[in-house]
């Protein structure tokens, strides 16, 4: 008799702004160094700023990044991308990333982050904010362990059908 396999790690997304403020990108750090450390598979657009210190982040923890690039080299993602992902459809990746996540953090951000919770509130997806858009539907958190734990949460009661 085999054992049934381990169910697959949530996936969480990351979204943010390239041109990031300090802080922003100190939170990105720690969001991706908590989401490594549960095990969480991280997904963003793999280039620079929130993207990238997120990653690197969680490529210091051990974690597994999944980079979802705009174009189509995969050279183009940030070296702290585990699996760069060339979709060759520019910022329409947007929906890509949302679609690959079952919860999704928002850290800071432009009209690209605003266009990633927009999807991602479409999706019926929760959305955790740390100084982000302040719409209806993003959960304003404290500080990036509450987001963690939050997207985790939500994450989870998707699966169970919650």
């Amino acid at each position: 008799m085999t054992a049934e396999p381990a169910p697959p790690p949530p996936y969480v997304a990351v979204v943010g702004a390239s041109a990031a403020t300090a802080a922003d990108l100190r939170d990105a750090e720690a969001v991706g160094r908590e989401l490594a450390a549960t095990g969480a598979v991280l997904v963003c657009g793999g280039r620079g700023g929130v993207m990238e210190a997120v990653s690197r982040g969680a490529a210091q923890a051990g974690g597994t990044v999944i980079g979802l690039l705009p174009g189509v080299d995969r050279g183009d993602a940030n070296p702290w991308v585990t699996h760069a992902i060339p979709t060759g459809v520019g910022e329409l990746r947007n929906g890509l990333i949302v679609r690959t996540a079952e919860a999704v953090i928002a850290i800071g951000g432009a009209y690209g982050t605003l266009s990633e919770i927009a999807l991602a509130l479409a999706a019926a997806l929760e959305v955790f904010g740390l100084h982000t858009w302040g719409i209806d539907g993003v959960r304003a958190v404290a500080s990036p362990e509450q987001a963690v734990a939050g997207a985790l949460a939500a994450a989870l009661a998707r699966r169970a059908g919650a």
